[in-house]
This record gives structure tokens, C-alpha cells and sequence, in this order.
């Protein structure tokens, strides 16, 4: 069995497998532009952000009723535990289902009936994680806010994701302190493609309690100084960072520099249908590429319990460590 791990970067709809939207798209009397699961993997290869939330978006169009969304988070619980993940912090992004006449109720009733059994069915507990589009208008965001107020006992905080250049932190200002005043917890992915100053940005403007990505703090050493000093917890996305060619390859990637210099850093997934991993994947793959030795990837372990919004369940939290603590690298 894997280490026992948090998941903390990832989104629903990005683990959409190309047999499950075929799946869901006969089911619905959707039709894809793909011939079959084959010729759709084949689609899976990207040259930059863009390019992959262009099909990202494109494939969404299979998710139409409750049993859809289910069935979606569904899959991908089974295939987490199965990878050692025993919490998992979930994204969805309700804008991009609304634009297309889905509903906020059809959204999140369908994904919790998934995760609302999940410590029963797969020993995962969860929490879910509302997404703004920071590519979309923050008057689009701040609907996509009210819409949700009705399940905001399902829902823990919010975050900020897709095209992340030319969108800086500073355009959801007021969403996020809305949000803040709703008693929601707040992330935001900054610091992928975009420059280090957005990674303060959403620490500064937005009150964020943890960057999503945040790669490119490594350029600007006295931000990393006050990421290391405020304990700010980083959501790495390895195998992510090198399929949108953040970094050229994973030997390059600053992980463990990241490391070394004291950073919060946990390890995710992201998208894993088209990325190629789930996070057991991403803990396997900076193992064995980056050198990383036990204690090292006990550390990632550990941190990823730390970062959790776990705070409502300091004894959960506490029993999760103990595993981690706990954990036998020698055993098969």
C-alpha cells in the first residue's frame, strides 16, 4: 500500500478518462468528436495551458445530470484510495457547467453523492472546493457565489483557477471577500504560468491560505523567504508541470530545491486523466526521477496533512499523521 496522503490540487472534471466520457457521452446521447478512446488519448497531448483547457472544456460536455457528476467522482475516489490518498480536497468548476444550462443543484448534489459516502465506500474523507474561472468576469464569479449559497454546507472554500496570464489575483478581489465573509476558506492557483507577484497578489489581495502551483516562486528569493516564514502550504503538481511544459522535464523540476529551502510543499495531481498520473503516480514518479528518498517523501506525506482544511477535525488530522508517522517503506 502506498503512503498515506492529503490531496489537495485537484480538479473533477480533470479526471474525466477517456472511457468513462465514452461511457457517460452514450449514456446521454452525446456524441464526441473522436472516433474512439484511442483516437481521444491521442488528443491528450498539449503544448501549453490553453491547449489543454481547450479539450478540457470541450469534454465537459458529457457531465449533464446528477448520476454523471457521481459517477465522475466516483472514479476518481476509488482510483485515489487505491494510490494511498485517505483525504481529498476537491475541486469543481461550476461556471463552466452553468454556461452550459447545467445547474449549481445538478453540480453539487451529483458530486456529493459521491462524497458524501465516501469515507464508507472508499476510506477517503472529503471536502469540496468551489473554482472561479479567472478568465471569466469577477461580476461572473461573484454570481457563480450566490448561486452556491444554498449549498454552502457542502461546500469549504473557494479557489481560482484556468488561464491564469493576463488574469492577476487583484480581478476577484471582491468574491474573495464575500467569500471570506461567508466563513469559506480560500486557495487560488497563482505562480504556474504567471509571475511570482502574482503568488503575493493572492496572499496580499485575496487572503489566500494556500497556492495552488506556485513553481515560479523559486525566481523571487525573498518571496520564498516569506513563504517559508508564513508557513505557507505550496500544492506542487509535478507530473502536471511537465505535460503544460512548465518546466521542460521532470529532472528539471525545483522540487527538491524547493525542499531544501523550507518550503511547505505537497505533491497532487491536478488533472491526472490527462496528465498522466494520480498522485500516487506524482509521489512514484519525483521518487524515482528527483532522487527523493523516504524521509523526504514522508516529509510530502506529512505536509499534505498540515495544508488540509482539517481544522474542523484536529482528530482526524492527528490519526491521518500517525499513519504517515507510522508508514514502512521496506514492506511490499
Amino acid at each position: 500500500m502506498p503512503i498515506p496522503k492529503a490531496e489537495l490540487h485537484l480538479h473533477i472534471e480533470g479526471t474525466l478518462e477517456p472511457e468513462l466520457a465514452f461511457a457517460l457521452a452514450a449514456r446521454g446521447g452525446v456524441e464526441l468528436p473522436y472516433a474512439d478512446t484511442d483516437a481521444l488519448r491521442e488528443a491528450y497531448r498539449f503544448q501549453d495551458l490553453q491547449s489543454f483547457l481547450d479539450l478540457y472544456y470541450e469534454l465537459m460536455v458529457v457531465l449533464r445530470t446528477e448520476r454523471d457528476f457521481e459517477d465522475l467522482a466516483d472514479a476518481y475516489l476509488a482510483r485515489a484510495a487505491a494510490q494511498g490518498v485517505r483525504h481529498a480536497e476537491i475541486f469543481f468548476d461550476p461556471q463552466a457547467h452553468l454556461a452550459r444550462g447545467v445547474g449549481m443543484d445538478t453540480v453539487v448534489e451529483g458530486l456529493w453523492r459521491a462524497l458524501g459516502r465516501s469515507e464508507e465506500t472508499h476510506g477517503v474523507s472529503t471536502r469540496l472546493i468551489m473554482c472561479f474561472l479567472r478568465d471569466e468576469s469577477a461580476e461572473s464569479a461573484m454570481a457563480t457565489l450566490e448561486a452556491a449559497k444554498p449549498h454552502l454546507d457542502r461546500i469549504t472554500g473557494v479557489g481560482l483557477d484556468s488561464a491564469e496570464v493576463g488574469h492577476p489575483p487583484v480581478k476577484f478581489r471582491e468574491v474573495y471577500e464575500a467569500a471570506a465573509a461567508l466563513g469559506l476558506r480560500r486557495v487560488a492557483h497563482a505562480g504556474e504560468e504567471g509571475p511570482p507577484r502574482y503568488i503575493t497578489e493572492a496572499l496580499d489581495v485575496l487572503g489566500v491560505e494556500r497556492i495552488d502551483h506556485g513553481l515560479r516562486c523559486v525566481e523571487d528569493p525573498a518571496l520564498v523567504r516569506r513563504l517559508v516564514r508564513e508557513r505557507v502550504p505550496l500544492t506542487l503538481c509535478p507530473l502536471s508541470n511537465v505535460r503544460l511544459r512548465t518546466v521542460d522535464t521532470l529532472a528539471d523540476h525545483p522540487l527538491p530545491a524547493m525542499l531544501d529551502a523550507g518550503l511547505l510543499c505537497t505533491v497532487n495531481s491536478d488533472d491526472p486523466a490527462y496528465f498522466g498520473g494520480y498522485a500516487g503516480d506524482n509521489f512514484d514518479a519525483v521518487r524515482e526521477t528527483l532522487g527523493l528518498g523516504p524521509e523526504r517523501l514522508r516529509e510530502l506525506a506529512r505536509n499534505s496533512f498540515l495544508a488540509s482544511f482539517l481544522d474542523d477535525d484536529e482528530e482526524r488530522r492527528a490519526r491521518y499523521l500517525a499513519e504517515v508517522e507510522a508508514y514502512d517503506f521496506g514492506r511490499p
